[in-house]
């Protein structure tokens, strides 16, 4: 591997591989994304590598194609996938059987397997690439836009697709200060949640006076239904290193972290398998690329807590101490790390970077809305039928993400609502759904942007059940270091688990609606000062939830155990017994091929039988 000593040895270098790749054998593409790797794409991987080499061993010849692991496509419901170049076709759902099947039909004889190819689950169509996948369709992928495409452990594979090069122009073609008048042009906002101007928080830093100065990248997301940030450090990490290389030459600072939550171990590897190259190859370290700037990276694990990713416990776990906020008197960017001036932006904003410097500015700032520019890269899950990682334009409706690119709701349900922005985000019901992806729009409607989690509920949710998790999780994950929070989520969970086991009483909701605003106005940071989200925005949207679970002592969604029963029809009934042997109170009598019957005063509403049933004779009442 070269050390580039000069931005045009990187153009050289560019050149050189684009050379080396010039050759008539296939690439095949597996995804191993933390979706496709959960379905054995690891071994699918190795599986397809050995073919390709034994059957080259066989012969005699050429290898026929280039077998590598690359990051997540996205689309992780339909895993695993294998895309086949230049041929142009995406397999998904690929098991080991289907190896050999491959090899001799597409790799070999460039020849399409019709059944592995994407059905369009509305049209019945086939669809061979991703341009005609509608999942992928209504995106405009930007930081996901090489992952899937690009080996993350090689950097050449990284410097082909113009890795580097804004790092290069902006060493050799602008000062610092001209890096981030670019940034204020493009009116990026940080992607961890709150949206605060990136330029503004760059420039403070660089304003101020101290001997040093850091920048640090937040690879905590500890929101447990996002994972886009996890997708961009396992499948580009190289685009979030030289993201982070610029921001500290534009804030004057020698020494940048990334903090990676401690379950990221692929995340930690490939990061420092990046950094390692990145420091051989000259593009960190001293005098890098001949510009008198000199910068390192190094990796630090988070406790695996979720207000660990606040931005001041941030600091605090990189100074050895407990990851718990502290009171902001003063500003990072003017004592942060170690009292020095600081900036911390998340994974997805760093990699937004180079893209800006690359292109300018004002490219990105015609993309998306007056008040949020650019994309967004969200991770939809829950009751959709194309969970996985997307990037949007910003202003894109969330109706349009939910039918579109999710594909809309699993078994054909309707769609209840949307949760945004993780536990401490609030649920869009599906009548807002015309409000477009924005931070502003999003915070008028009690929600949060957040780090880009998308939880989708069907219309047999319960959405005061949904509070109850939410607050269940904040409660547990609040540091307790400020009572309003510790005691606020612990008594707000009270209450939603008494309304949801049948206990609840006149004026709860009213209980509700003080603490939360109590719990939010006085707590420290922001777990606490968004807990009150799932709850103000569940009883404003959903309000006859509460009060039927009240007042009828009635789980609407009939979701919630205790509060709804379960009753067997006829003539669905066949007698078939198994409902019965499989109760485990003996609550279910009758004889065979007889209606059967459920005692409702030994019934624990376990929803044993309700699953086991196979005639569909068992009904929620």
């Amino acid at each position: 591997m070269t050390k580039m000593q000069r931005p045009q040895d990187v153009d050289l270098w560019r050149k050189t591989i684009e050379e080396k790749k010039k050759s008539n054998i296939k690439t095949v593409r597996v995804c191993a994304g933390a979706g496709c790797s959960a379905k054995d794409s690891t071994d699918l991987y190795g599986l397809i590598s050995n073919t390709v080499k034994e059957d080259a061993a066989s012969t005699g010849s050429d290898e026929s194609a280039e077998v590598i692991s690359v990051g997540c496509h996205g689309l992780c419901a339909m895993g695993p996938i294998v895309v086949i170049q230049p041929d142009d076709v995406l397999y998904h759902g690929v098991q080991e059987s289907d190896v050999e099947e491959i090899y001799r039909e597409t790799i070999v004889g460039s020849r399409i397997i019709d059944r592995l190819l994407y059905e369009d689950p509305k049209t019945n169509e086939k669809a061979q690439n991703e341009e005609s996948i509608p999942f992928y369709q209504s995106q405009k992928r930007i930081v996901l836009s090489e992952i899937g495409k690009i080996d993350p452990k090689e950097i050449e594979a990284y410097i082909l697709t113009g890795g580097y090069r804004g790092l290069t122009k902006a060493l050799g073609e602008m000062s610092p200060v001209d890096v981030v008048d670019e940034v204020e042009k493009s009116g990026l906002r940080g992607r961890g949640g709150a949206g605060f101007s990136t330029a503004r928080k760059w420039r403070s830093c660089r304003l101020a006076n101290a001997d040093d100065k850091y920048v640090i990248c937040n690879g905590d997301e500890g929101d447990p239904d996002a994972h886009s940030d996890r997708a961009i450090m396992e499948g580009n990490p190289h685009l979030v290193i030289e993201g982070l290389i610029i921001g500290g030459y534009a804030v004057g600072a020698g020494r940048g972290y990334i903090y990676v939550r401690n379950e990221y171990t692929v995340a930690v590897e490939y990061l420092n398998n990046a950094i390692k190259q990145a420091n051989e190859s000259g593009f960190l370290g001293e005098d890098i690329l001949g510009s008198g700037f000199s910068f390192d990276i190094k990796i630090s694990r988070g406790g695996g807590a979720f207000v660990s990713g606040e931005s001041t416990a941030v600091i605090a776990s990189l100074e050895g101490y407990a990851g718990e906020p502290r009171a902001r008197f003063t500003r990072t960017v003017e004592n942060g790390l170690r009292g020095m001036p600081t900036v911390l932006n998340n994974v997805e904003t760093w990699a937004n970077i180079p893209h800006i410097v690359n292109n300018g500015g004002d490219w990105l700032s015609k993309v998306g809305t007056d008040g949020s520019k650019g994309t967004k890269a969200l991770s939809l899950e829950g009751d959709i039928r194309n969970a996985g990682v997307v990037e949007v334009p910003m202003g894109t409706p969330l109706r349009q993400i939910v039918d579109e690119i999710g594909g809309g709701i699993k078994n054909d349900r309707e769609c209840k609502a949307v949760r945004t922005g993780g536990p401490s985000g609030g649920c869009i019901p599906a009548t807002k759904f015309d409000i477009p992806v924005d931070f502003d729009e999003f915070t008028r409607l009690g929600s949060t942007m957040g780090s880009g989690g998308m939880l989708v509920f069907d219309e047999d949710s319960c959405m005061v059940n949904a509070a109850r998790a939410s607050l269940e999780f904040l409660r547990d994950e609040s540091c307790g270091k400020c009572t309003s929070c510790r005691e606020g989520t612990a008594q707000m969970h009270h209450i939603l688990s008494r309304i949801t086991t049948g206990d609840g009483t006149e004026g709860d909701v009213e209980a509700l609606l003080e603490l939360a605003s109590l719990t939010a106005d006085t707590s420290l940071c922001a777990l606490g000062q968004t807990a009150a989200n799932p709850v103000l925005s569940t009883i404003e949207h959903f309000r006859d939830e509460y009060q039927t679970h009240i007042a009828e002592k009635r789980c609407p969604a009939k979701e919630c155990k205790g509060m709804f029963l379960f009753k067997i029809i006829a003539p669905a009934c066949t007698g078939c017994t198994v409902c019965a042997r499989n109760c485990p109170v003996d609550a279910i009598a009758g004889e065979r091929k007889q209606l059967h019957v459920i005692d409702q005063d030994i019934c624990t509403s376990c929803g044993a039988c309700y699953e086991k049933c196979r005639f569909d004779a068992i009904l929620k009442v």
